[in-house]
């Protein structure tokens, strides 16, 4: 009776080790971590807690300060303004250039070819 209960507990110490060792190795960070940027100016920085800050230029030339949460949902990258709008838009990433659709808050589409340029 006492080597059953022993058997039982480290069974569940081995399964609990097991567990965890098996969660952290399937754990990818984000390829969008870090900065990017392109030579307008513009510059989008995503952070490993889900958050993001950004500085836009629009076809004027005016610089446009966002910052909110992202999420990754299959290809399309979803960026949640403090604002509260969203901008639900598909991503690519070829080498170190990040590809995607920046609408701003009077709905204008900006195409995006950022540079990775931090980690």
């Amino acid at each position: 009776m006492k080597h059953s209960c022993v058997q039982k507990i480290l069974l569940a110490a081995v399964l609990a080790v097991y567990t965890a060792l098996f969660s952290v190795s399937c754990y990818t960070p984000s390829p969008l971590y870090g900065t990017w940027a392109d030579n307008s100016g513009s510059k989008i920085t995503f952070m490993d807690d889900g958050t993001y800050s950004s500085s836009i230029v629009n076809t004027a030339g005016a610089v446009t300060l966002y910052s909110g949460t992202w999420t990754v949902l299959d290809n399309v990258l979803i960026f949640t303004k403090r604002s509260g709008s969203t901008i639900d838009t598909e991503w690519d990433i070829r080498g170190s250039m990040l590809y995607l659709n920046w609408v701003d808050d009077y709905n204008e589409t900006k195409a995006l070819t950022l540079y990775h340029i931090t980690k």
